[in-house]
């Protein structure tokens, strides 16, 4: 008998056996490469894809940054204007009103107020001013001590730039919540 107690037989068997194992290890081997190929080509595909999708993304950003930096452009011109258009307004009001101070300055004008007829604090006799071009039909008036009149310019002065400014801050807000 055979040393291990095999059969002349079972050598076939086993050298079969062998045989098979090796050419299904060849074939796995097979079937991983194609796995592998087809796995690189998937990865590829992939990789293709996200690049057109991040190429997308990206163009789409640059887009609405576009879009985003127009606004701003149109939004900065507008202010510009609305700021010229409020500096204007703002130094013709401190023209006139240095001209009306001048006018004062220089009794070329007088300011004067309207006397309550009914107030028997006015009945005393102070003179009214006659002027043939007054709506007030020749109603009781007395006038101003250009001090008085001058620290009143200097106060509409400040009410007048007081409301152009909140008109500038107005035009501001409204251009911004547009």
């Amino acid at each position: 008998m055979p040393a291990f107690g095999l059969m002349p037989m079972s050598y076939r068997v086993i050298g079969v056996v062998v045989f098979l194992a090796v050419l299904a290890g060849g074939s796995a081997a097979l079937a991983w490469q194609f796995q592998d190929w087809r796995y690189g080509r998937q990865l590829a595909e992939q990789a293709r894809l996200h690049a057109e999708a991040l190429n997308l993304l990206t163009q789409a950003a640059a887009t609405q940054q576009q879009t985003e930096q127009g606004k701003r452009l149109a939004l900065e011109q507008r202010l510009s204007t609305s700021e010229q258009n409020h500096y204007r307004a703002l130094s013709d009001a401190q023209r006139d009103q240095g001209r009306l101070r001048d006018r004062l300055a220089t009794a070329d004008l007088r300011l004067s107020v309207l006397l309550d007829a009914n107030d028997a604090a006015s009945a005393c006799g102070v003179p009214t001013a006659s002027s043939t071009g007054g709506v007030d039909h020749g109603a009781a008036r007395a006038r101003l001590d250009p001090t008085h009149a001058q620290r009143i310019i200097t106060i509409t002065d400040a009410g007048d730039s007081a409301l152009i400014a909140l008109q500038a801050c107005q035009a501001y807000i409204r251009a911004l919540a547009r």
